[in-house]
This record gives structure tokens, C-alpha cells and sequence, in this order.
């Protein structure tokens, strides 16, 4: 006989079918969540180890850049320079410097040794040693910068304490301040992350600071026999290889894809943006910077329209993942016109002699990368609607990075000059670096002396 379930029945019936269904497939929904989140976490680490070996390879690019702006007869020394800033760079970071960076935070301004890579769970190792490497390049990328501002006329084992210094503690205290929370949350975050400072791979952090180390060591070393005339007129010093500094160019483009994409840290949908407005940038550089030395000089200089690709990079770093692709071409094309302008101004006007523009092309355009953060950002740039809150903390940034890299940089190298002398012996720089530091030539056969 039929009969009709109450409505209460039935709703019973499918809650219970329901609740044994749930406990039948907890197993398998559980373990496909662990799947995805080991797929996850091990896509992360194989990008993030990717983009490091790219910013790595960066290394060979400086080298290139700078040993082919500047003369034959040191090539060999700025080479060596780059292998000691990467080798114990690395040590160093190691030792000391990435727990100033990324330890338990010190009203805001430095990390603490409360934290160490050691301190971690057996779960967290493998992403400990991966982040890791992929900060240790970026501390290495800081240091390398300063050695074309003091190329042919710095004495090797000085160079040594410099390098030391810039990586293990120059570096790392003015990166806890903007980048303190990446490891420890909250409790590793600095003074500027606290007023929403932008800075994303690190238009000021790495880059400022390796420019204006290298103005200070420029700036103390004084010029280069030579470069400047009796009556104080700049004279050119052109580089032995400019096909070679070319060759350094493409090699730092090509890094850089690690270097701003890579700083996602993360495997996600944004890192195609973020290339995008990198090789944008850099091609804005290019065509800015071309387009100035054209009109200035008569002729689409060379040296300048490579150092115009280095600039648009430098300039895209900070705002790379904040901004759309037309404002990185602006910003871009805004570095390579900075980047002509500020080489002529420090070498003619503060007659300081900065061999490759380092300081130009890292401390220069890296600030107007901080700053353009605070023009062009989809949230918060006052370009789009933000008004001048962001600008004013950009602003703020770029300017203590310059006091503090600056400054703590000049000082460093007064204290290495009283102690062990910093800058190589007349005969010595007029004979070349490779022979007189390291015993041997770069191009053995054809090495040319000169007496400037």
C-alpha cells in the first residue's frame, strides 16, 4: 500500500545519505587538497630557483658591461671584482647578512640573529635554502654595481673589505626596512613597509643602493689619471669593447626576467605581466635614451643607447607588478632620457668620474623608478586617482635610501682609504690594473700601455 513520507522524513533521509557520502570522499577530497598544495609549493620553489639562476647570470652581464666600457688594460680586474663580489657575497649573506635583512625586527630598522636558517621545520627546509639563494644574488647584484663607479684606479684588496661590507651590512639594513616581512611576517617587517612604501624587486633597495655606493667610492677615489684636463674640462676615456658591453646588455635583459618576474617568489598568473612591462620598459630606455644623445651629441651614441636599456630596466624594478604596460614604457623611456642627462651632469658638472654611469643608471634611474610607483600604480598612484599619499611615502623612500647608502657608503670608503689605502699607485693605474693586482693581461699580445 503506498503510502507518503513526511517532508521532515525525507529531508533525514538525504542528510543522512549526504553526511555518508562526505565521510566516503573525505579521504579522496582531502588528499586531492594535499596534491594541489604540494604541486603548489613545488611549482614555486622550481620558479623561484629558475628566476635565481637567471639573476645570477646577471653577474656575467655586469662583467661584460663593465669591463667593455672601460680600458683593455684592466678588463681582467673588473672581471675579478665581479666573481669576488657573487663568491663572498654569498658567504657573507650567509654568514650574517640575511638575518639582518629578513631576522625578527628591531624597531623597524634592523633584523635581529633571532632568526637564522637553521630555525626552521623539517616541512620548510627545502623553501628556506630556495629562498635563500634567490636573496643571495640580489645582495650580490648590490655589491657588483659599485665596481664599475670605482673601476681602474681601486686597489683589489681594499675592494675586498668594500665588497664585504656592502653585502653583509650596508645592504641588508636598508633592505629590512622595505622588505623585512617577506620571511617572518610581521614580525621580520621594517619602518617603510610600515608607511605602505612600494618597491617591489627593488628599484631602490638593490639598485639605489649599489648607485649611490658607487658615487661615494667615485667620489673618494677621485677621477682617473687623465679624465679631466688642466682647466677642469672632461676629457672621453672611451671602453675597449663596446660589442663586448653589448653583449653585457642582452645578458642583463635577459637576467632581469628573473629578476622582476622572478620576485613573485610564486608561481601565478602575474609573472607574464610583469615580463611584459619589463622588456617594455627596457625598450622605452632604449629609444629615450637614443633619441636625447641623438639630439645632443649629433649622433645615436652607442654607449648611451645601452646604457638606456640598463636604465628602463632600473626604472621598471620598483613598479614592475603595479603598473600596466603603458605607463612601463613611459617609465622607461623617462629612465633613458634621465639616464643621458645625469651622466653628463655628474661627470661635466660634479666632476666625478664614474667610468660605466653606475650611479646613473642604478642610483638615478632607480629612484625615479621608486617615484613612479607613486605616479603610475593602478592603486594609489596619484595618475590614477590616488592622490599624493603614495607619492609622498615613494618620495620618502627614494630620498633614505639615497641618505643612507650614500652616507654609509662614503663613510666605509674614507675608513678603508685611512687604513689601508683604497686607491691603486699612479705607476700602477698607468701600467693597468691586470698587471700591477693580479700578474698577468686580459689579451695577452696585444696589451696597450699609456701615460693617461
Amino acid at each position: 500500500m503506498f503510502s507518503r513520507k513526511s517532508p521532515t522524513h525525507v529531508s533525514k533521509r538525504l542528510a543522512i545519505g549526504a553526511a555518508v557520502l562526505v565521510a566516503a570522499l573525505a579521504p579522496t577530497l582531502a588528499y586531492a587538497e594535499e596534491v594541489e598544495y604540494l604541486t603548489q609549493s613545488n611549482g614555486n620553489i622550481l620558479w623561484t630557483l629558475i628566476a635565481a639562476c637567471l639573476v645570477m647570470l646577471m653577474q656575467a652581464g655586469f662583467a661584460c658591461v663593465e669591463s667593455g666600457f672601460t680600458r683593455a688594460k684592466s678588463a681582467g680586474n673588473i672581471m675579478m671584482k665581479n666573481f669576488l663580489d657573487f663568491s663572498a657575497g654569498s658567504v657573507i649573506f650567509f654568514l650574517f647578512g640575511f638575518a639582518i635583512m629578513f631576522g625578527l625586527d628591531a624597531g623597524g630598522f634592523i633584523g635581529t640573529s633571532g632568526y637564522m636558517l637553521g630555525g626552521v621545520g623539517e616541512s620548510d627546509i627545502m623553501w628556506t635554502y630556495t629562498f635563500w639563494f634567490f636573496q643571495s644574488v640580489f645582495a650580490a647584484t648590490a655589491a657588483t654595481i659599485v665596481s664599475g663607479g670605482m673601476a681602474e684606479r681601486t686597489k683589489f684588496g681594499s675592494y675586498i673589505l668594500v665588497s664585504i661590507v656592502i653585502t653583509g651590512i650596508i645592504y641588508p639594513i636598508s633592505g629590512h626596512w622595505a622588505w623585512g616581512s617577506l620571511w617572518l611576517g610581521d614580525d621580520g617587517a621594517g619602518w617603510l613597509e610600515g608607511l605602505g612604501f612600494c618597491d617591489f624587486a627593488g628599484s631602490s633597495v638593490v639598485h639605489s643602493v649599489g648607485g649611490w655606493v658607487a658615487l661615494a667610492g667615485a667620489l673618494v677615489l677621485g677621477p682617473r689619471i687623465g679624465k679631466y684636463s688642466e682647466d677642469g674640462k672632461a676629457r672621453a676615456i672611451p671602453g675597449h669593447n663596446i660589442p663586448l658591453a653589448g653583449l653585457g646588455v642582452f645578458l642583463l635583459w635577459f637576467g632581469w626576467f628573473g629578476f622582476n618576474p622572478g620576485s613573485t617568489t610564486t608561481a601565478d598568473d602575474t609573472i607574464g605581466l610583469i615580463a611584459m612591462n619589463t622588456s617594455l620598459a627596457a625598450a622605452g630606455g632604449v629609444l629615450g635614451a637614443m633619441a636625447i644623445a641623438w639630439l645632443r651629441f649629433g649622433k645615436p651614441d652607442m654607449s648611451m643607447t645601452m646604457n638606456g636599456a640598463l636604465a628602463g630596466l632600473v626604472g621598471i624594478t620598483a613598479p614592475c607588478a603595479t603598473v600596466t604596460p603603458g605607463p612601463a614604457i613611459i617609465i622607461g623611456l623617462i629612465a633613458g632620457v634621465l639616464v643621458v642627462l645625469s651622466i653628463e651632469f655628474i661627470d661635466k658638472v660634479l666632476k666625478i668620474d664614474d667610468p660605466v654611469g653606475a650611479s646613473s643608471v642604478h642610483g638615478v634611474c632607480g629612484a625615479w623608478g621608486t617615484i613612479a610607483c607613486g605616479l603610475f600604480n593602478t592603486d594609489g598612484g596619484l595618475f590614477f586617482g590616488g592622490g599624493m599619499g603614495q607619492l609622498g611615502v615613494q618620495l620618502i623612500g627614494a630620498g633614505v635610501f639615497f641618505i643612507w647608502a650614500f652616507g654609509a657608503g662614503f663613510i666605509l670608503m674614507n675608513i678603508v682609504k685611512a687604513i689601508f689605502g683604497i686607491r691603486a699607485k699612479a705607476e700602477e693605474e698607468l701600467k693597468g690594473l691586470d698587471i700591477a693586482e693580479h700578474g698577468s693581461e686580459s689579451y695577452n699580445g696585444f696589451q696597450l700601455f699609456s701615460n693617461e
